[in-house]
C-alpha cells in the first residue's frame, strides 16, 4: 500500500499542473475551485474560476451577492444548483461561520452542496485533516489498480471504495496525496487510451494484467434520456421589447430566465401554437418560426428538441425588456446562443 501512495506522490511531483489554487490554503479558494470543477473539466472551469475570484474576493463578497448576480457569472457553466448551493454555503459561512471559512470536515460537511469529497479535499488541504477524497478520477485508478468491478455509482460501491482510498492513502502528506491521486486519474490514467505503457503503477495494475483496462470501473446502467419538445415564445411589441420569465419550479435551471414557455409531446405547427396562444390568453400576434430545423439541447438525462417562435405584436408588452436590458439576466445556454445570433438581426 506505502508503494502505491508513494508511487502516485513521486509522480505528482514531476507532473502535477500549475494552477491557481495549487498551493494556497485558503479554504474559499479551495472550495471554489472544487464546485466550480465539479462535472466539469478543468480546461472549461478554469476561467469561472477566475470570474469568480475576481468579482468575490472574499466569502463576505460572495455572500453579499444577489443569487440572479451569482447565476449570472455562472452561465453557461451549466448545473446550476451548483451555484445556488454555492450562493446559499456563502450566506451560511458569513452569518454562522462569522465570515470565516471553516477548514474541518465536520464543519464543511453542514454546508449546503457540500459533501463527502468536497469536505475531504478542503479539510485535507487547508488543515491537514487525514480524510481521503473519492472523486470519479479516484474511483478510476483504484478500481484498475486493485481490479475492483463493484460498480462505483451504487452504496455498495460507495463505501468499499471510501474504505479502500483510506487504506492506501498517505496521512502525513494527505493534503499533497490527494490533489496527486486526482491528478494522476485525469493525466495517467484516464477514462479512455490510457497512457499504461509509460505508466509508474503498471506492473502491479490489475486491470491491465487481466487487459481489462476498458472494462473498470464499472458503472450501474443510467437512467433511460428523456425527450422533451420546449417551444419558446419570442415576443417583439412595437418598442422592439421582449419577455422573459424566470423558472421557479424544481428541476432544470431552476431561478434562470427563458422567454415564456409552451412544452408539447411532439413538434407543433404554426396553427397550433397559435390555437394554444388564444385558448391560454396569452398575447398574440403574426408568428413565425425563427428556423424550420429544431435545436436539440442534451442534457444529462434530458434531450431538449427546441423551437423558438417569433411573436410579432401590435401592443406594447407591459414592462417589457428592451435589448439593451436582456444580457442582465441569467439565460441557459440554450437560450443564451439564440439571443446571440438573433438579437444582432432583430433586437
Amino acid at each position: 500500500m506505502t508503494h502505491f501512495s508513494k508511487t502516485v506522490l513521486h509522480w505528482y511531483s514531476q507532473n502535477k499542473r500549475d494552477l491557481p489554487w495549487r498551493g494556497s490554503s485558503d479554504p474559499y479558494k479551495i472550495w471554489l475551485s472544487e464546485i466550480i470543477l465539479q462535472q466539469t473539466r478543468i480546461n472549461q472551469g478554469l476561467p469561472y474560476y477566475l470570474k469568480f475570484v475576481e468579482a468575490y474576493p472574499t466569502v463576505s463578497d460572495l455572500a453579499s451577492a444577489s443569487e440572479t448576480e451569482v447565476l449570472k457569472l455562472w452561465q453557461g457553466l451549466g448545473y446550476y444548483s451548483r451555484a445556488r448551493n454555492m450562493h446559499a454555503a456563502a450566506r451560511t459561512v458569513e452569518n454562522e461561520f462569522n465570515g470565516i471559512f471553516p477548514s474541518t470536515y465536520k464543519e464543511l460537511i453542514q454546508l449546503k452542496g457540500v459533501g463527502d469529497y468536497t469536505a475531504s479535499a478542503i479539510a485535507s488541504i487547508c488543515s491537514g485533516e487525514p480524510t481521503p477524497v473519492v472523486d470519479g478520477n479516484v474511483y478510476r485508478v483504484l478500481s484498475r489498480y486493485f481490479g475492483v468491478d463493484t460498480p462505483i455509482n451504487s452504496s455498495r460501491g460507495a463505501k468499499y471504495f471510501k474504505k479502500l482510498a483510506t487504506e492506501v492513502m498517505e496521512p502525513l502528506d494527505i493534503g499533497e496525496y490527494n490533489q496527486a491521486i486526482m491528478e494522476f486519474g485525469a493525466i495517467q490514467c484516464k477514462p479512455q487510451s490510457p497512457a499504461c505503457e509509460a505508466c509508474p503503477l503498471n506492473s502491479g495494475c490489475l486491470a491491465l494484467k487481466q487487459r481489462r483496462v476498458s472494462e473498470l470501473p464499472v458503472k450501474l446502467r443510467k437512467q433511460k434520456v428523456k425527450t422533451r419538445y420546449f417551444n419558446y415564445m419570442v415576443y417583439r411589441d412595437p418598442k422592439n421589447r421582449t419577455l422573459l420569465h424566470k423558472r421557479t419550479e424544481k428541476g432544470i435551471w431552476q431561478h434562470l430566465y427563458e422567454f415564456p414557455l409552451i412544452e408539447s409531446d411532439r413538434l407543433l405547427e404554426p396553427e397550433e401554437v397559435y390555437e394554444i396562444l388564444e385558448k391560454d390568453d396569452h398575447p398574440q400576434g403574426a408568428i413565425s418560426l425563427w428556423k424550420e430545423n429544431p435545436v436539440v439541447h442534451k442534457l444529462s438525462h434530458q434531450h431538449l428538441i427546441t423551437r423558438f417562435w417569433i411573436v410579432e405584436l401590435k401592443k406594447e408588452i407591459s414592462q417589457g425588456i428592451s435589448p439593451e436590458k436582456l444580457d442582465e439576466y441569467p439565460v441557459p445556454v440554450l437560450v443564451s446562443e439564440f439571443l446571440r445570433t438573433y438579437k444582432n438581426s432583430y433586437f
